[in-house]
């Protein structure tokens, strides 16, 4: 069977995390091993000073940055009308189940926990876009 018609693909990437190693291994295995096309940023407000422009399918956010935290940036995204509706998935070591519920009830659609494995992030990035319903308005 084809998939749901009503399924956009997923194409576009937002990887916000201000460790550069990370940001690079997320942007080859993404990038190279997914094929997604990639945008990262070192931070939450460089982030949503670049939204405008980029205009993603789907947001990968650190939680533990300085300045403007991946929490933070979650809730001012959500409070701009041009950006409220982008899926946003959470990356962070802090991920035991309390605080996987926490960072829900924020509005992230799922957490990868870190460490991730670079050869499978493009698959879990997959099977967590084909689980979101993109029929909601």
């Amino acid at each position: 069977m084809t998939p749901a018609t009503n399924r956009p693909q997923l194409k576009a990437v937002l990887y916000v995390d201000d460790e550069p190693d990370i940001r690079e291994i997320v942007q080859l295995s993404l990038g190279l091993v997914a094929g997604l096309n990639v945008e990262v940023c070192d931070s939450g407000e460089r982030a949503l000073q670049r939204l405008p422009d980029i205009t993603p399918d789907l947001v990968l956010l650190d939680v533990m940055m300085p300045g403007t935290d991946g929490p933070t940036t979650l809730q001012r995204m959500r409070a701009d009308p041009r950006f409220a509706n982008i899926p946003v998935v959470f990356v962070t070591a802090k991920a035991m189940p309390a605080e996987v519920a926490r960072f829900r009830e924020l509005g992230a659609v799922a957490v990868i926990a870190k460490p991730f494995d670079p050869m499978q992030l493009g698959q879990q990035i997959q099977v967590i876009w084909e689980g979101l319903d993109h029929g909601r308005a």
